[in-house]
């Protein structure tokens, strides 16, 4: 246990340090987004009948910078620790693979959500939502950010270079997260791509997230629900596997 709190003291410490680029700059991202497609969509882009359109991305904007942030960190942690050479420290350490698994994915859950609390604590000069179902905020903010965070931590054990590493998120994460409806209602647009958008797992972590503030969703939360933690428990299972194994961090 003691040797679990310190391989994610030194996770936490790892982003906390450089916490103006790591929380901060992801936070202006968020505010910057929000500034051009509310000022520019307001009063032009409908949504649900009794929310402005900059209350609505809002949500979306948070989830989306828990999802990023929590994926960002657990995945550039492994790949800095393998071109630096440090990951040999932690080899020699008598941790488990589960240890590992926790440390790392913990670290990310907690990056992933002082960023959305930021995101969401300047935002509110903006627009106050509602906060119809406060639990499933909480739900969806842990389940997605620990299911990045374990994203990420497949990830950086696939990598072996930053080149590797930005082409995983830049052609896979990046894509997904915007293509999730946080700008936009998947019902606004036609059938097929509605029946696409539901193949897109992201999708089911911002919609879930936005029924906790306004109590309206394109989907069931409870769908929501089943197909994140499904997806969770798969990853987490591979993840925990290549560990187990060291994959591409024991030679």
């Amino acid at each position: 246990m003691n040797g679990w709190k310190t391989l994610l003291k030194k996770e936490v410490l790892r982003f906390w340090k450089v916490a103006f680029q790591t929380v901060g700059a992801p936070v202006l991202t968020a505010v910057l987004y929000l500034l051009v497609f509310g000022h520019v969509l307001e009063g032009r882009v409908m949504v649900y009948d009794r929310i402005s359109y900059t209350a609505f991305i809002i949500p979306g904007l948070v989830m989306m910078s828990i999802l990023q942030n929590a994926f960002a960190n657990s995945s550039s942690s492994l790949v800095q620790s393998k071109i630096m050479g440090s990951l040999v420290f932690v080899l020699l350490t008598p941790l488990s693979h589960w240890a590992w698994f926790s440390a790392y994915v913990g670290a990310a859950v907690l990056r992933g959500l002082l960023v959305g609390v930021g995101v969401f604590a300047i935002t509110l000069f903006f627009s106050v939502p509602d906060f119809s179902a406060p639990l499933w905020i909480i739900v969806f903010a842990l389940l997605g950010a620990a299911l990045m965070g374990t994203l990420g931590l497949i990830a950086g054990l696939w990598a072996d270079k930053f080149d590797q590493m930005a082409a995983f998120q830049n052609f896979l994460i990046m894509p997904l997260t915007f293509l999730s409806g946080v700008f936009y209602s998947i019902h606004s647009l036609p059938g097929f791509w509605q029946g696409v958008s539901h193949l897109n797992p992201f999708f089911y972590m911002i919609d879930g997230f936005r029924y906790g503030f306004f109590g309206q969703s394109d989907v069931s939360p409870w769908t929501s629900l089943a197909i994140v933690g499904s997806a969770w428990l798969l990853i987490s299972a591979l993840a925990i596997h290549l560990l187990r194994i060291g994959y591409k961090i024991r030679h």
